[in-house]
């Protein structure tokens, strides 16, 4: 499953439309200019980068050093806790 996350590397500002560009397989100059227009011409823009900012993870976060998606502790303990409960 793919998973959307800010990148790390070629960053210009927090990486959320590089993110969103590798999500999509899209150029990133691409998305930097239809968010810089939304953003020009509604206001929208910024508040929603801002939004992505803070709630979407980096990508080191969610990407292990494989390129596979990794599971993160919250996500692995809820496993467990899942798996728990059905022995009983």
């Amino acid at each position: 499953m793919k998973k959307l996350y800010k990148i790390e590397e070629g960053r210009k500002i927090w990486g959320v439309c590089g993110g969103f560009a590798e999500y999509f397989g899209i150029d990133p100059t691409i998305v930097r200019i239809i968010w810089g227009i939304c953003a020009c011409l509604w206001g929208v823009g910024i508040l929603a980068y801002i939004v992505c900012a803070i709630a979407m993870p980096n990508k080191s976060e969610v990407v292990g050093n494989n390129g596979k998606y990794t599971v993160n502790s919250t996500e692995k303990n809820e496993e467990n806790d899942n798996n728990n409960e059905n022995k009983n």
